[in-house]
């Protein structure tokens, strides 16, 4: 294979795409007047220009030009429920009926946060913002204050939010702390920056799995090791489990038997409406118990708004339960070991990574080629009819069936034999 030959199909792949999404194209264009690139979700967007969704149902997405996909992404893990849940969308119906801002405490976040509190064993208390990089601000800024030091230690990779990222080059737009930025996976290097910074450490924020980065699971050994050297240098451990808190119903956390001192949830916690939260151990939470005189203001319109609040506790006491996630991760292990299989079988250059429902497809052997093969394989897969992030992530929901995972691996086997030399 040539780069030449991949360059020219992957061209083809955009022009047939074009050709195909005029209604998506001309929705862009019109929001290209409204916003910076028709965009205001950086990720959303792709060369030549991104679908415009008009509906979902189940599993299904509907574009605006009447194209079916079967929904693999999952808005980015935090779709889990799927599309228009029946049991969500009655407690959202029931909580507008009973008004939607009611500027006080209310029962709807009573029930939630009691049930986050017995799902997560390390949070023994909790509470709510409105994003996942909200509650990882609130939780490296608890640290901060509870330790009265100032340096954080996070990972090569990692993604915390729209101002917490640490792949690539430093973004200009990150909040200004004091970060360290170790090797994920390195048990010695990132060891020995937490011994030679010890004194100065408020916490180390990890991912149990890096997401952005292409579903890489943690070594166990290597987040035992973090829990054990925060211990020891008298920092905070805090463990951002807004995407793999799929991965059981006490996250990856009681997979692996580790307590952090802080966890970070999202995404589908609040069942698909905006939701964040931050919490952990009582006497570092405490710091926000108003009834202390010197006690820390947190604030926020939203972050006890009734419709999160009754969206998160219906999805997660009678839909995404315990049996539910762990039948969910187990299909998500079982498709990518068939993907493994098919590689295999084919000669592909692709893999997949990831742990239970989250997997990233890889394609090419440089960065070059990474680029232009998932691109490939992208486009191919919306032209058969499955949508997934362009940069490979794959999330099921619990809307996937069998049905669909095979639909899904035929799919793959027809684009393989297709584009056969050039992935």
């Amino acid at each position: 294979m040539s780069s030449t030959e991949l360059s020219d199909a992957l061209f083809s792949a955009k022009a047939q795409y074009a050709a195909r999404n005029p209604s998506s194209r001309a929705q862009w264009q019109s929001a290209s007047r409204a916003m910076p690139g028709g965009n205001t979700r950086t990720i959303l967007y792709f060369d030549p220009f991104p679908l415009c969704m008009v509906r979902g149902e189940g599993c299904h997405l509907f574009d605006a030009d009447g194209h079916r996909y079967v929904d693999l992404l999952g808005e980015y893990t935090a779709g889990i429920f799927g599309h228009s849940n029946s049991v969500i969308r009655a407690a959202l119906i029931d909580a507008l009926n009973n008004g939607i801002s009611l500027s006080a405490h209310n029962e709807a976040e009573i029930r939630l946060a009691n049930l986050i509190r017995d799902r997560y064993a390390s949070m023994e208390l909790v509470r709510f913002t409105n994003s996942g990089t909200e509650a990882n601000l609130m939780a490296i800024a608890t640290a901060i204050a509870f330790t009265g030091r100032r340096r954080i230690l996070v990972f090569a990779g990692a993604y915390h939010g729209s101002v917490l990222k640490f792949g690539g080059a430093p973004s200009p737009i990150n909040v200004p702390h004091d970060f360290l930025i170790a090797p994920y996976n390195d048990i010695d290097a990132a060891r020995t920056l937490l011994r030679r910074h010890a004194g100065e450490l408020a916490g180390v924020l990890v991912e149990p799995m890096l997401g952005s980065a292409g579903c890489i699971p943690g070594d166990p050994p290597f987040l035992h090791m973090l829990a054990d050297e925060t211990r020891a240098a008298g920092a905070l451990l805090i463990f951002d489990e807004i995407q793999t808190s799929r991965l059981s119903a006490g996250g990856r956390q009681a997979l692996l038997g580790i307590r952090p001192d802080l966890t970070t949830l999202g995404k589908y916690h609040g069942g698909g409406l905006s939701f964040g939260a931050f919490g952990g151990r009582a006497d570092v939470m405490s710091l926000y118990d108003p009834r202390n005189a010197q006690h820390l203001s947190h604030a926020g319109t939203f972050n006890n708004n009734v419709l999160s609040m009754a969206a998160g506790f219906a999805g997660l006491s009678a839909v995404a339960t315990a049996e539910a996630l762990d039948g969910l991760n187990r299909r998500g292990d079982l498709l990518r070991e068939e993907l493994g299989r098919l590689f295999a079988e084919t000669g592909s250059g692709l893999r997949a990574s990831g742990l239970g429902s989250l997997l990233t497809l890889h394609a090419g052997a440089g960065p070059a080629s990474n680029a232009e093969a998932g691109a490939l394989v992208f486009f191919d897969l919306l032209e058969r009819g499955f949508y997934a992030a362009p940069r490979g992530l794959i999330a099921l929901s619990l809307a996937i069936e069998d049905s669909h995972i095979a639909a899904f691996l035929e799919a793959m086997r027809e684009l393989l034999a297709k584009r056969a030399g050039l992935l």
